[in-house]
C-alpha cells in the first residue's frame, strides 16, 4: 500500500514529522517498508513554455529553445526528445540545485549558451520517468514555482498491510487510525449523492449467492472523451504508485485508493439488456483487458449481459467491453464480494490487481454506494456527461452486520499488565470510529462495518494496546511453574540430529513446503499430490510428496553461484493424498562436488555413493541397533541411478532410498555435477535402543576368516542378515574385508572374504565352538545364497 503523506495530512492533523509518522505507525501495526521522499530542493525551478525550438548546429540530437520563464526569454539547449515549441515544462533556473547534487549554471553546449536546464521527472526527484522532458498541463502558470504549482515537497510512504487490516487498504481507513495515534479526529467529508439528470438505467441479477451479496451501476452518458485528468489526481496517483491512464479509469483508480473499494467501468454500448452476477461455466472463457485469455471454472464469479461475460469480479475487466478513446456512455459498477469467492482466483490465473488484493482480504459491505456517488461526482467534475439513477441489487441475508464486543477493565488489565485510563480507551476507540458505550464491567463496542478483525474481547484489547503504545507498557518476567518437557530415551531429538548432520559438514536448508507441479512431475511424482485451494502462485500449487526436489532446487541454486561442493540436508514434514492429507516427517540430504573440502593431505575425488551410505550407516549406528537396517538394488524410484542406487529398510518395511540421481533427470535439472541424494522417513531413524549399562566383557574374542564365491546377484546385506541371524548373539561383528571377480572364479560368480568376530559372555569359546560357527555360516549361506566356501 503507497500512499502521499501531503493527502494523508490533508485527511487528518498530524502533530509529528515524517520520521516520527513513520515509527508510530510501524509501532502500531502496519509496518513502513520504505518511505521515498519527493520533489525536495527545488528552489529555482519553475514553470517554463518553450516558445522557440531550432537544431544545434553542431549537434543533431540537441535543440536549441527559446523558452519563457516568466520574466524574460531564456535560451536553453536541450537534447530531450519531447522538447517542442508550445509545451510547458520544468525549468531549472541557473543557482538551483537539484535533488541528484547538480548545481545549475550557466554554461555553452557545443558553442552555443545555454541559460538553465529542462528537467525531466527523475532529475527532479519527482518521479522514476526520464524518457524525456516532463510535460505539465496547459493552464500552468508560467513563472510560478513548480514545488507550489505540484504541491512538493511530499513523500511517498509504502506500507506493509497484515491481511486482517484490509481497512487500511485505502487513505480513509488509514487516517482513523492516524488519528487514535495522534489525538486528532479524521476530517472525513460527507458524500452527498451525485445530480441524477438521466432516467437511463439497467437492471441487475444477482445469481451468485453469498459469494455476491451486493451489486450496485449507475449510467453516466455523454461524457468527454477528450477530457483530460487534472494534475492533482494524477500526482496522487504517481505518488500512490499507480500510471495515471485516463479520467475514467484514473477516476476509478483514485477511489479505491481514498476510499478502499475497487470499481470498473464498462463501455454501456456494448452491453446487451441487463446486469447478471453469475458463477462461471465450466471451461468458459474471457479475454481480460490485459489482452490474455483467461480459462475458468465454477468456481469463478462474472459479472455479464444477458448475452456474455464482461469481467472476472474483483479480479479484471474484460477486454472487449473496456472503455476506449472514443467511449462516450459508461456503466459504472459498484460491488460486494464475499472474499472467499475472490481468494485466489487472481493467482489462478497468474495474476495479482489491486481489486483483488482488497477484496481477498475483505472491503466494507457498506461502502458500494459511497463510493459510486463519489466517483460519480468527480466523473461528472472532470469529463461531464449525465449521471442515471443508481441500480441496486442484494441479499440482506448474505450481508454480515456489526456486533456488539464486550471488553472488561479488569481483562484489559490484567492482559497489558498497566491500567490504561478509562478516558483514554473510549478515546481510542471513538477515534476509530467505534461505537462506544460504557458499561459497569467496561465498555460495549460496536466497530464499524470496515473493521472485519473485531470479534472478540481480545481484539479490542489489542486495539488499546497498539494505539496506547507498546512502549507504554511495561516488560515483566512471567510469573508460574513451568514444566519441563522430558525427552524420551527411546528417541532421538530431532535437535541434535540436526547438529550431527552438521558436524559431518551438511548445511541445514529450509525450503517452502509448496512446489510446482512442473517439478513433481519432471521427477515423476504425480500420485498422491495434494494441491492447494488457494495457492500463492501458479509454481507454489502442490504440497511437496517430497523434500528432495525442492532440496535440489536450493543446491542448484548454490552449484550456479560457483559453489561446486554443496551439502545440504533438510528435517521436514511431506504430503500425501488422503482426508485429512497425510503428514510424514522425512530426512533428505544432497551433495555434489568433491568428497572432502580442497586441502593438500589427499588427493581430491568426487564424492560417491558409498560416501552417502557411510553417512546413513552413521545415523544408523547412532540409534544402537544397526542389524535392523538394510540396503537393497531393487524396487527403486524412477528418479534414481539404477545402477548407483539402492532402497533402504528398516525391520524389511521400505522407509526411504539413497544414490545418484538419474542421468535423465540430472539432465533435465541442469545439473553437471554428479549428485547423490538420500531421503528417509523420520521416525524409524530416531527410534533408538534404550541405553543399557553392559559389564566390560571378562572372555576373549576369536576371530575366523571365510571366503566364499557366490552369484553376482546377491549383495551383501542379504548376506550379512543371513549370518547375524544364523550365529545370534555369537556373532559381535562381520567384517567385509575383501571383493574379487575375475581369473579362477566363474563367470557370473564373485568372491567374498568376510571376518566373524566371535565372543560369549559367560566363557572362552574354543576352537571346537569358532569352527561350528563357521560350519553353520557356511552352509546357511551355501543353502540360501548357492554359496561355495573358497580352500
Amino acid at each position: 500500500m503507497k500512499f502521499s503523506e501531503n493527502w494523508l495530512r490533508e485527511l487528518v492533523e498530524i502533530t509529528a514529522d515524517r520520521d516520527a509518522l513513520a515509527r508510530a505507525l510501524t509501532m502500531a501495526g502496519l509496518e513502513v517498508e520504505d518511505v521515498t521522499p519527493l520533489g525536495e530542493g527545488l528552489h529555482g525551478v519553475v514553470v517554463a513554455q518553450i516558445v522557440a525550438a531550432e537544431k544545434h548546429p553542431e549537434a543533431d540530437r540537441l535543440q536549441i529553445c527559446k523558452v519563457d520563464a516568466g520574466q524574460g526569454v531564456l535560451q536553453i539547449v536541450c537534447g530531450a526528445p519531447n522538447a517542442r515549441v508550445g509545451i510547458k515544462v520544468p525549468l531549472a533556473t541557473v543557482g538551483a540545485n537539484l535533488p541528484g547534487g547538480m548545481a545549475i549554471k550557466a554554461a555553452k553546449l557545443r558553442g552555443v549558451e545555454s541559460s538553465g536546464m529542462l528537467c525531466s521527472a527523475c532529475e527532479l526527484g519527482i518521479d522514476a520517468d526520464a524518457s524525456g522532458l516532463m510535460e505539465l498541463p496547459a493552464d500552468a502558470p508560467v513563472g510560478r514555482s513548480l514545488a507550489d504549482y505540484l504541491g512538493l515537497p511530499d513523500a511517498s510512504f509504502e506500507l506493509s498491510i497484515t491481511p486482517n487490516r484490509s481497512d487500511c487498504l485505502s487513505l480513509h481507513g488509514l487516517a482513523y487510525d492516524v488519528a487514535a495515534l495522534f489525538g486528532s479526529a479524521a476530517k472525513l467529508p460527507e458524500q452527498s449523492p451525485a445530480p441524477v439528470a438521466s432516467a437511463s438505467r439497467r437492471g441487475i441479477r444477482l445469481q451468485a449467492g453469498k459469494d455476491a451479496p451486493r451489486y450496485l451501476g449507475r449510467i453516466v452518458e455523454g461524457i468527454d472523451p477528450a477530457a483530460r485528468t487534472p494534475l492533482w489526481l494524477k500526482e496522487r496517483l504517481r505518488r500512490s504508485g499507480l500510471r495515471p491512464i485516463s479520467p475514467v479509469v484514473d477516476i476509478t483508480n483514485y477511489v479505491m485508493l481514498e476510499l478502499g473499494q475497487p470499481l470498473h467501468a464498462f463501455d454501456n454500448d456494448i452491453l446487451q439488456g441487463d446486469i447478471v452476477v453469475r458463477h462461471a461455466g465450466a471451461g468458459e472463457t474471457l479475454t481480460l483487458l490485459d489482452g490474455n485469455e483467461a480459462k475458468l471454472d465454477e468456481g469463478f464469479v462474472l459479472i455479464a449481459d444477458e448475452h456474455k461475460a464482461l469481467a472476472v469480479a474483483g479480479v479484471m475487466g474484460g477486454f472487449d467491453s473496456r472503455v476506449t478513446d472514443t467511449t462516450r456512455d459508461i456503466f459504472l459498477e459498484s460491488a460486494h464480494f464475499a472474499p472467499a469467492a475472490i481468494m485466489g482466483r487472481a493467482r489462478k490465473l497468474g495474476l495479482h490487481t489491486e481489486a483483488s488484493h482488497r477484496f481477498e482480504r475483505g472491503v466494507d459491505p457498506a461502502l458500494p454506494r459511497r463510493a459510486l456517488e463519489r466517483a460519480t461526482e468527480l466523473l461528472l467534475a472532470i469529463a461531464g456527461g449525465k449521471a442515471g439513477p443508481v441500480s441496486m441489487a442484494e441479499n440482506l441475508v448474505d450481508l454480515s452486520l456489526p456486533v456488539a464486543v464486550r471488553l472488561r477493565r479488569a481483562r484489559l488489565a490484567r492482559v497489558l499488565g498497566v491500567a490504561v485510563a478509562d478516558a483514554e480507551v473510549t478515546r481510542i476507540f471513538a477515534a476509530l470510529g467505534m461505537q462506544v458505550e460504557t458499561t459497569a464491567e467496561g465498555w460495549q463496542i460496536i466497530a464499524p462495518s470496515s473493521r472485519f478483525d473485531i470479534e472478540r474481547e481480545e481484539d479490542l484489547i489489542e486495539e488499546v494496546a497498539r494505539i496506547f503504545g507498546y512502549d507504554n507498557i511495561p516488560t515483566l518476567t512471567p510469573a508460574g511453574a513451568l514444566t519441563l518437557a522430558v525427552e524420551p530415551e527411546a528417541r532421538i531429538g530431532e535437535l541434535a540430529l540436526r547438529e550431527q548432520l552438521a558436524a559431518r559438514a551438511y548445511y541445514e536448508a529450509v525450503n517452502l513446503s509448496f512446489v510446482s507441479a512442473d517439478l513433481l512431475a519432471s521427477w515423476g511424482f504425480t500420485e498422491r499430490l495434494v494441491p492447494l485451494a488457494n495457492p500463492l502462485s501458479a509454481d507454489l500449487a502442490v504440497m511437496r510428496p517430497s523434500l528432495l526436489p525442492g532440496l535440489i532446487e536450493t543446491l542448484r541454486h548454490n552449484h550456479a553461484r560457483q559453489q561446486a561442493r554443496v551439502r545440504l540436508f533438510e528435517v521436514a514434514r511431506v504430503f500425501g493424498a488422503g482426508d485429512p492429507p497425510v503428514e510424514t516427517p522425512s530426512l533428505a540430504m544432497a551433495a555434489c562436488g568433491g568428497a572432502r573440502a580442497e586441502q593438500w593431505g589427499e588427493p581430491s575425488r568426487l564424492l560417491d555413493f558409498h560416501d552417502l551410505k557411510g553417512d546413513l550407516d552413521a545415523l544408523i549406528a547412532w540409534g544402537g541397533e544397526p542389524q535392523r537396517w538394510s540396503v537393497h538394488a531393487d524396487q527403486l524410484p524412477g528418479w534414481l541411478h539404477p545402477g548407483r542406487g539402492a532402497r533402504v529398510a528398516r525391520d524389511g518395511e521400505t522407509v526411504g532410498y539413497l544414490g545418484a540421481l538419474h542421468p535423465q533427470l540430472a539432465k533435465a535439472l541442469d545439473l553437471g555435477a554428479d549428485v547423490h541424494v538420500l531421503e528417509l522417513a523420520l521416525e524409524p531413524l530416531l527410534a533408538r535402543r534404550l541405553p543399557r549399562a553392559q559389564a566390560v566383557p571378562r572372555f576373549p574374542a576369536v576371530r575366523r576368516d571365510i571366503a566364499v564365491d557366490l552369484p553376482e546377484t546377491v549383495n551383501w546385506s542379504q548376506i550379512e542378515q543371513l549370518v547375524r541371524h544364523t550365529l545370534g548373539e555369537r556373532l559381535k561383528e562381520l567384517r567385509l574385508f575383501d571383493r574379487y571377480s575375475g581369473k579362477g572364479v566363474e563367470a557370473g560368480r564373485k568372491s567374498l572374504a568376510m571376518g566373524l568376530i566371535l565372543q560369549d559372555a559367560s566363557r572362552t569359546l574354543t576352537d571346537d565352538d569358532a569352527d561350528r560357527c563357521v560350519r553353520e555360516a557356511v552352509a546357511a549361506l551355501e543353502q540360501t545364497c548357492k554359496a561355495r566356501l573358497r580352500g
